[in-house]
Parts: structure tokens; C-alpha cells; sequence
């Protein structure tokens, strides 16, 4: 039997987690880690943090759930404000690691950290050994069962979805045994504080359409709300593009950006709402939207970071402005539309938007001819 480490990165739960699942099927001791990456929290050349206040606080909670639900399962999680380069060998040689689990990433900030961590390792004699096991776990149709290689991932998401549909099988979701009192490591770790990641403390604003605290819990509780309490998926559909308001559309992305929930989870809560409540277009809506954002994984999968450049992934050239007037008349909610400055403002004072308002405030700085326009394919797909 083998110790093994869980490094925890965006697949922040206990539930239908793969990496959690094989470590402790395969180990002495099994131990977590999350580490809050300095660099994530770092002032950009915008202006402005990679990270702000909301997502800040978000995290935080999350990552207290985590803990608390692991701790359920006799697994400790250890949590460090460092980088993972400086605090995984740590660990490893502190605890005799011989594997090490983890959500397979593959954009290239994400993967240049993992390379320096196994390069780190791998020069030591005594670590050549190491296992580093990395898994698919942020689909709905994972990679290993869709009908396309990633290299011929189609340029349109219609053929996507059809395909998929018609010839993917959405995985059962994965349960994690408690371990044995054994397991559990002495000593603790500090959480930060909002304080400690530069921030002030702050309420969240009284009208803000996302009132809610981050976490597996949490998000769990909000999928019994909106789907069973209220049968508000019933109307997904209708509703979801409406503005103000907690119950016009699922809220589901924060959670499910952090990994806080699974997509498989949400989908096998659809099916089974849809078995005992009813199946409609607005059902299956939801379902949709899951497979919107596969789909733009799988984009990024393919095509790497030319997501991120101008020409993007079909290389059009654009003719982009950089006129930083606009650009803090946008940000400020100062521009000559009304519309646009009520959804900024929205967005400063609560964190979050509407899926109608971040595609119109998107499309008014492409419209406007300023670079803020790149803005678009980040925001406009990923309200659920």
C-alpha cells in the first residue's frame, strides 16, 4: 500500500470525484491538497486582480466545505497560501508520497505549473518513481467515449451535440468510501482569510441575484431548491434570460467552475426530476447548456491558446482598438447605454451578470471597435 496525495485544483468536492476515488482505492494514506496560488490573487497589467473580491470569498467557502466533507471521510486536507511548485515536493518528501492524483488540466499556465512540479521531482533520485495520475473529470461526455479523436472536434457545436447524443453514454456517478480513523494526519493548516488575500471583508450587496456561498453543500442545496423544491427547472428555458433575480436561471456555473459540483450530477438529477416531476424543452434545456460547455472545453482541448488571441481559433484578422477611455467608460458602467452601464454596475457591486447581460455588454465593446471585445468568448456561453 501506497501514500498518496490529492491535489485539489478546480474539482473541489468529495462527491463523483475520480482523482478522490482512485487514490483511495489504491493507498496506505490518503491526504489533500489545496493550495491558494499567490499568483492567482497578483495584480494584472489591466489594472485590475486576476482574481477579485467575490470569487475570493467564493473560494474560500468552497474550500472550507471541502475540508469539512473530507474530514467526514477521515481525509485531511492540508491548505497553503503558496505556490503548488513550492509545496507539493514539500509534501511528498514530508510524507513519503509515492502517487499523486489530480483533474487533468491542459491549458498552458495550468500545465506549465504541473511540468515544474514533476521536473522538480523527477531530478531527485529518490522520487523517479513517483506516480502522477491525472484524470479527465470536468465533462458531461468524457474524453474517452465521444465519437471524435480531439483533433477533429467539429467547428460547429450543432454536429457536436447530435453526435454526442446520439452515441455517448453519460458515466454513473462515482462514491467515495469513508476511510478508517487511520487515515486522518495530525496537525492542520490555516484557510485565508479574505484579509490575507489582500481584500477587505465586505456583505454581499442586498439585491444581488447570486446571494449565495460557495461550496459542495451549497450547491447541492441550491440543485434541491431549483429543481425540487420550487420545480423551477420546469420553466429553465422561458426564464433564463431574464435579469434580476435568483430563480430566472439555474446559477449553477460558480459551482461547477470550481468543480464544486459535477456535470454528471447535475445531469442525473435532470433525468430523475424528468422520471418523477415531467420532461419538457425546458428539462432538457439544461442538458443542453451542459453540452454547451463541453463543447467549449473540448474547443479549448483542440486549439490551445489561440482561444485566447486575437485572430482566434479560425485566424480571422480583426482591426482592434485599444482606446483606454472606452475601455474604463465599460468597466466603470460610464458609456452612452444605459443598459450596458446597469449590468456593469450589476457586476461591480455583486459579482455577478446575467447570461443576456454578458453577451450585450460583450458585444457593445466588439461593437465599439475596442479590444474589450475579446471579452465575448469568455462570458457569452457560460451562464447556466
Amino acid at each position: 500500500m501506497k501514500n498518496s496525495l490529492i491535489w485539489f485544483r478546480s474539482d473541489l468536492r468529495v462527491a463523483d470525484n475520480i482523482s478522490l476515488f482512485k487514490a483511495t482505492q489504491n493507498s496506505g494514506t490518503t491526504i489533500g491538497v489545496y493550495c491558494f496560488d499567490p499568483r492567482h490573487f497578483a495584480m494584472t497589467k489591466y489594472g485590475f486582480k486576476k482574481t477579485e473580491q467575490f470569487r475570493a470569498k467564493f473560494l474560500i467557502e468552497t474550500v472550507q466545505g471541502l475540508r469539512e466533507n473530507l474530514a467526514q471521510k477521515n481525509i485531511s486536507l492540508l491548505v497553503f497560501l503558496d505556490k503548488p511548485e513550492k509545496v507539493i515536493p514539500k509534501l511528498v518528501a514530508g510524507y513519503k508520497i509515492e502517487a499523486i492524483y489530480s483533474q487533468k488540466e491542459w491549458t498552458s499556465e495550468e500545465e506549465n505549473i504541473n511540468q515544474n512540479i514533476k521536473k522538480q521531482l523527477q531530478s531527485q533520485e529518490k522520487f523517479k518513481t513517483i506516480q502522477f495520475v491525472e484524470s479527465y473529470d470536468q465533462f458531461l461526455f468524457h474524453p474517452n467515449t465521444i465519437p471524435y479523436e480531439i483533433n477533429e472536434i467539429p467547428k460547429v457545436f450543432t454536429e457536436f451535440r447530435k453526435k454526442c447524443e446520439k452515441e455517448v453514454s453519460i458515466q454513473s456517478l462515482i462514491t467515495i468510501e469513508k476511510q478508517p480513523e487511520t487515515n486522518i494526519i495530525p496537525g492542520t493548516t490555516e484557510i485565508p482569510t479574505l484579509t490575507s488575500l489582500g481584500f477587505k471583508p465586505f456583505d454581499i450587496h442586498p439585491n444581488s441575484a447570486f446571494p449565495f456561498n460557495g461550496g459542495e453543500n451549497e450547491a447541492l442545496k441550491r440543485l434541491e431548491n431549483y429543481f425540487w423544491k420550487t420545480q423551477n427547472l420546469s420553466k429553465y428555458k422561458q426564464t433564463r434570460n431574464e435579469l434580476i433575480g435568483t430563480d430566472y436561471s439555474s446559477k449553477f456555473s460558480p459551482w461547477l467552475t470550481n468543480g464544486s459540483i459535477s456535470a454528471k450530477t447535475i445531469y442525473w438529477n435532470i433525468k430523475q426530476y424528468e422520471t418523477e416531476i415531467g420532461a419538457n424543452e425546458d428539462t432538457y434545456w439544461l442538458i443542453f447548456e451542459l453540452i454547451w460547455r463541453d463543447y467549449f472545453k473540448y474547443i479549448s482541448l483542440k486549439h490551445g491558446n489561440k482561444i485566447f488571441q486575437l485572430d482566434g481559433i479560425i485566424e480571422n484578422k480583426y482591426e482592434w482598438k485599444i482606446n483606454q477611455k472606452a475601455f474604463n467608460q465599460w468597466i466603470s458602467g460610464n458609456t452612452n447605454e444605459p443598459f450596458v452601464n446597469a449590468n456593469m454596475l450589476e457586476l461591480a457591486e455583486t459579482g455577478f451578470m446575467s447570461n443576456r447581460g454578458r453577451q450585450n455588454v460583450a458585444n457593445f465593446g466588439q461593437k465599439n471597435g475596442n479590444k474589450i471585445g475579446e471579452l465575448r468568448l469568455l462570458i457569452s456561453k457560460v451562464c447556466l
